[in-house]
């Protein structure tokens, strides 16, 4: 049987209804069927996070993009607040975690590291290297971090210093700041990378 990832969803604000909707692109869960997980959304519920992981059991978390931090000019407390338990829940528990974009941002504030606006980051292609090699990869975010703190480590960077993936193996781990279900086709060094931190016997 297929083991679980659950993913975290962002949130859309629908004014002419009054409306709060949790929602992700479809290439997100298609991404994980790649990898060989079965992808469960979760909603942005805080209250009932803790007991819908226990009953999920969840080989691994995914920490999706969408919806700026609040500290920096986003809207959706809630998100935030669900990211950082999540990431609490996944400490506690030893479950592995892999976040791009904002997952990457969510898991940089919670370890206490600072971003700032950036430019030339948002719809385009860059190139990035570092322990992980030299690629080319998608970029979609106004905000970055250029210095961090231990116990995550800078895995890749961006010419202009912004660091572009990290990794923690301390606590299992991994962010990118490019959007691996956005990738056509999808990088087999990003499902890759996924399975094996989810999955770490294969």
């Amino acid at each position: 049987m297929k083991e679980i990832v659950i993913y975290t969803q962002r949130v859309e604000i629908v004014e002419s209804y009054q409306e709060r909707r949790d929602c992700a692109d479809q290439s997100i869960p298609r991404f994980l069927e790649t990898c060989g997980y079965i992808p469960v959304p979760v909603p942005n519920v805080v209250q009932k996070l803790e007991k819908m992981i226990s009953c999920i059991n969840p080989v691994g978390i995914m920490l999706t993009g969408g919806n700026s931090l609040v500290r920096y000019g986003g809207t959706a407390p809630e998100r935030d607040e669900t990211d950082r338990r999540m990431i609490e829940i996944a400490l506690n528990r030893s479950i592995p975690i892999y976040g791009f974009c904002r997952g990457m941002q969510s898991i940089l504030a919670y370890f206490d590291c600072e971003l700032e606006n950036i430019e030339d980051h948002v719809a385009v292609r860059h190139q990035v290297q570092g322990t992980w090699g030299i690629m080319e990869v998608n970029s979609y975010h106004n905000q970055g971090c250029k210095q961090i703190k231990k116990p995550l480590q800078i895995a890749e960077t961006a010419e202009d210093g912004v660091i572009e993936a990290i990794e923690c193996t301390q606590y299992k781990i991994m962010a990118s700041m490019w959007h691996p279900e956005r990738e056509n086709p999808y990088s087999n060094s990003d499902i890759q990378r996924v399975t094996k931190l989810f999955r770490p016997d294969n």
